[in-house]
């Protein structure tokens, strides 16, 4: 009887370290990308059978000032309107996300981008709220929190050369505050629905962060500084 026990612990303790060499060698952000797909897969299924399902994933001021749906400040970060915006946001994801992740590790990255979406949700809600805007807009999508990473970055590394939209040169600091323009723009001019409001709250996060990791790590930063200047 003990030999069988000692087997199935054995086997289950090389099972649990096949499972965490496994998901060592995925980075947090390919993981990230991963659940951004399938929940948007998942919400396309779900929004075929009853549009309705909608109030249980995306984010809307209407509700959450209810007290209703709280959880969405969470599963909108993984949820997408179309083809088109999580093929953006999750191209955007992987280039930021895979660097920032090397620079400040795992564990850190995770929890920075998971806080800098709720802040982005919640600053949605809020600014919604003190301006008095259409409650029952839906919001969703990763870029509250990418915005996060790009605040990190300005902060950081804030002349390391990037593509703007894939096309146009700037180093780091200049693209965040372009991308946040531009955007602004187009969705006052277009009436697009574009979450601008959650943009800012995840932006501040990332500018604060980095400010923080800077004046903790002086050393450490300025040379990374130097080294991407």
């Amino acid at each position: 009887m003990k030999n069988k026990n000692i087997r199935y612990y054995t086997r289950r303790n090389l099972n649990q370290t096949k499972l965490e060499k496994f998901f060592s060698r995925i980075s947090v952000t390919n993981l990230l990308i991963l659940i951004n797909v399938i929940v948007f897969i998942i919400s396309l299924l779900l929004l075929a059978i009853n549009e309705n399902y909608i109030d249980y994933i995306a984010l809307k001021p209407a509700n959450i000032l209810q007290g209703k749906f709280l959880w969405t400040f969470l599963t909108s970060m993984f949820m997408h309107g179309n083809f088109g915006h999580i093929f953006v946001n999750m191209i955007s994801l992987f280039f930021i996300g895979n660097f920032v992740e090397k620079l400040i590790g795992r564990k850190r990255f995770f929890w920075f981008y998971i806080i800098s979406g709720l802040v982005a949700g919640a600053f949605f809600v809020l600014l919604s709220l003190i301006f008095k805007a259409d409650f029952s807009v839906y919001a969703v999508g990763a870029s509250g929190a990418i915005f996060g990473l790009g605040g990190l970055l300005a902060i950081l590394t804030p002349k390391l050369p990037v593509l703007v939209f894939f096309i146009i040169p700037m180093p780091m600091w200049l693209a965040m505050i372009f991308l946040l323009g531009v955007l602004w723009i187009v969705s006052v001019f277009a009436g697009l629905p574009i979450g601008n409001t959650a943009h800012l709250g995840g932006l501040l996060v990332g500018l604060i962060y980095g400010l923080y990791l800077r004046n903790k790590y002086k050393r450490k930063t300025k040379m990374l500084r130097e080294y991407f200047s």
